[in-house]
């Protein structure tokens, strides 16, 4: 971050429609929550077994959130008047944005969503819209409605529906920038009475900041509004009810002279409308929260240009403290849904930023760190609040709300003890749903040099593009450099953005050449195999380079079988010391996650290369964020049915009980004994305290079988299988593998799963 341009990840227009499109269009689908297998199943999910809920909830109406999914149900509703910053483009238009909400209910809070998108602008045609069926829902959010109808549609909601209606526009912006200011005055040593604040931007979002910030103790005589036509004074006349209540005695006219002296500034208006000159008129230890999306008022870069003492946040990701609605609105609807809240209110609001200003105090947990390349984040200027993908949000947020809306008088149902709910809630959701995320953002934070060894093909050009341009370090394609730089033109990507080596043309060659010859000289090959080798085989040169440090990883396969590319590699690179080269696939579904092994190598595994097998795989299920729990399955437990293969991986564990191992681990057993801890009743003496997430195969083609049927018949996704066990970082994607596999598969390269965890 040393130029303040924007590093936000290039994703072309062709590959977003092509995300939204396939392999079947949109983000959402509907799954049914009771097997729907038999014609008993049938009946007693509709008729007639349905009647006996029907009756019980015509009887008591609360038993609704007994019987259907209304308490784990959002609606998610938009007239698309104001969607992100492109303005009035309709509903229709809106409704990619709105099944994206929903689908980060579902990720961060295991909250069922569905968007609804209205065409009604009319405010109170709107709102008798969403009264007529807001019942059917436990929580209304509203979003990417303009101002000021939408605080008038969320007014008049509240009023009509006893179920929490939340604009997210205004109130999650606001819940976490109060967090925020909290902790920026907490570590500058001011009191909130004291805070001189200017606020640039008088939208939904910036008026709701401006209310929340009050609550928690800015005076109204420190604040000084400005919006479009200037600052917001008591003698204007074109000032709506909400923003006339905020505006001030005050000669102050211009944005240039509210600024001056201020302790504050906040930022929810436009890029670059916020000077270096204004900052350097700023109080000590200016506090400035540029939030404008995606480019903010001003860039911290300049900031440092004038000012060694700001504490700052903004709304992008690349930069210290995110001011992210991801960390406000799935935990706060959370907790109100799980006392079945009538309605979010002020207390509610002030509980979750008090919750998240709380956790950034805390101690950072490792899968944090990890996303810090292992430097662990304290509470500081650049540590204000968590980062999105903190695994402790779930649990730690939602009690606050809770518990302030039971205080508060508008939860029905009360909350269970706080020890309980958060063991409650950690459950709910896997951190390892988080998985792709956490790897980039722990590459991010530690860019490495991947080689593309395949530096022709329009796909492998992609992802490398994709990799660079994300951030997560430098992409080498080994190439002709003619036909790559053709390529690159004709996907409509810059020609000279990506470095290129030509195998052939290199003047690495006679060291490369060297290098091989001496490690393969007695192996049968003679100087000019070798140097036939470096000049026209890809995958050996592109090892090479990872061998001399030119890469710190390499990614191949788009053209050559795996085994093929990997004898390739073979010749030029070693299994780690102690290590067994194995691949690993790892299957997420239902917040549950598998590491599934050997996917890729070991056709029949010997009862030693098991237990190599099994101790690979931990230590990379550790290294993905997991405590591992090993089965080494079968189609026999323990022994019964008996034959030569059970007894094999009975001896693979007696080789794991001579060896030094730290995790749990058991077999021979079957794959529903090893995942059910019911089924293991009536075996009092198994090791494995938890279901296993680490499931050790005896044969390749049953881990390959395993996989393909989790994925297509089981509706997990899967991800790999992916190497490890090699000296130095090597990925090899599928035959025409698509962009998003290969940039994955070079994220994890740059990972490196046999790198031990933070």
């Amino acid at each position: 971050m040393t130029d303040g341009k924007s590093k936000r990840p290039s994703v072309s227009d062709e590959e977003a429609l092509a995300f939204h499109n396939k392999p079947t269009p949109g983000k959402l689908g509907v799954s049914a929550t009771k097997p729907m297998a038999t014609q008993r199943d049938l009946s007693l999910a509709y008729s007639p077994g349905v009647a006996a809920p029907v009756k019980a909830i015509a009887e008591d109406p609360d038993r609704v959130y007994d019987y259907t999914s209304k308490g784990n149900m959002v609606a998610v509703v938009s007239n698309g008047t104001a969607i992100l910053g492109l303005g009035d483009l309709g509903p229709a238009a809106s409704k990619p944005v709105m099944e994206g909400k929903s689908v980060l209910f579902k990720r961060f809070a295991d909250i069922d969503s569905i968007d609804l998108e209205i065409t009604y602008k009319d405010v109170d045609r709107f709102v008798e819209c969403v009264a007529g069926f807001g019942d059917t829902f436990g929580g209304i959010n509203l979003e990417d409605i303009r101002s000021p109808e939408c605080f008038e549609i969320e007014r008049q909601l509240r009023e009509k529906l006893d179920i929490p209606v939340f604009h997210d526009d205004q109130h999650g912006t606001a819940i976490i920038a109060t967090a925020a200011l909290l902790n920026a005055c907490d570590i500058s040593g001011r009191k909130l009475s004291d805070l001189k604040v200017c606020l640039v931007g008088a939208g939904a979002a910036g008026l709701s900041v401006l209310e929340l910030i009050k609550s928690v103790g800015v005076s109204d005589d420190n604040v000084i509004v400005v919006d479009k036509d200037g600052v917001v004074h008591k003698r204007r006349n074109d000032l709506h009810e909400r923003l006339a209540k905020h505006a001030c005695n005050t000669d102050k006219r211009t944005l240039a002279e509210a600024v001056d002296g201020a302790d504050c500034l906040i930022g929810l208006s436009a890029a670059g409308v916020i000077s270096k000159e204004m900052v350097a008129s700023m109080a000590k230890d200016p506090i400035i929260f540029a939030m404008a999306n995606p480019e903010p008022e001003i860039t911290p870069e300049q900031v440092a240009e004038v000012r060694d003492d700001a504490i700052m946040a903004t709304g992008r990701s690349d930069y210290p403290n995110q001011v992210n609605n991801v960390l406000g609105f799935p935990y706060i609807f959370r907790g109100a849904l799980d006392v079945r809240a009538t309605t979010i209110n002020e207390e509610m609001k002030l509980a979750a930023a008090h919750a998240l200003a709380d956790l950034a105090r805390q101690d950072v947990p490792d899968e944090v760190a990890e996303a810090y390349s292992g430097a662990r984040p304290q509470y500081g200027r650049d540590y204000l609040i968590p980062t999105p993908f903190d695994p402790r949000l779930i649990s730690f947020v939602p009690p606050y709300v809770a518990r302030a809306a039971e205080e508060s008088g508008v939860a029905r149902k009360p909350m269970e003890k706080t020890e309980t709910y958060s063991h409650t809630l950690a459950r709910r959701l896997d951190p390892t749903a988080s998985l792709q995320q956490r790897i980039t953002a722990s590459v991010r934070a530690n860019p490495k040099t991947i080689v593309f060894a395949e530096g022709e093909e329009p796909s492998v050009i992609r992802a490398a593009h994709a990799f660079q341009t994300q951030g997560m370090g430098k992409a080498i394609l080994v190439a002709r450099e003619g036909p790559a730089r053709d390529n690159m033109r004709n996907l409509g990507l810059p020609d000279d953005e990506l470095e290129i080596w030509n195998a052939r043309l290199s003047d690495r060659n006679p060291e490369f050449t060297d290098l091989l010859y001496e490690r393969l000289k007695r192996k049968g090959y003679l100087r000019r195999d070798v140097q036939r080798l470096v000049n026209t085989d890809r995958n050996v040169f592109s090892a090479l380079m990872v061998k001399t440090g030119e890469a710190d990883g390499m990614v191949t396969g788009y053209t050559r079988h795996t085994n093929v590319a990997l004898n390739d590699v073979s010749l030029v690179l070693d299994p780690a010391p102690g290590e067994q080269i194995l691949g690993l696939s790892v299957a997420v579904s239902k917040g549950h996650t598998l590491v599934v092994a050997d996917t890729l190598i070991t056709e029949f595994p010997t009862a030693e290369e098991l237990a190599d097998i099994t101790i690979g795989a931990a230590k990379a299920a550790r290294r993905l964020g997991l405590v591992p729990h090993a089965a080494l399955l079968s189609y026999s437990t323990f022994g019964n049915p008996g034959g030569e293969r059970s007894e094999k991986i009975a001896r693979a564990v007696e080789i794991l009980d001579e060896r030094a191992t730290d995790f749990e681990y058991e077999g021979d057993m079957a794959p529903d004994i090893a995942l059910d801890p019911a089924h293991r009743d009536i075996y009092p003496f198994s090791r494995l305290t938890e279901e296993a997430n680490v499931l050790v195969m005896p044969a390749v083609h049953s881990a390959s079988i395993a996989t393909r049927l989790l994925k297509s018949a089981g509706g997990a996704t899967v991800f790999g299988p992916v190497l490890t066990g090699l000296e130095l970082p090597v990925q090899i994607c599928r035959l025409s593998a698509p962009v998003s596999e290969i940039t994955s598969l070079a994220a994890m390269a740059a990972f490196d799963l046999s790198k031990t965890s933070a």
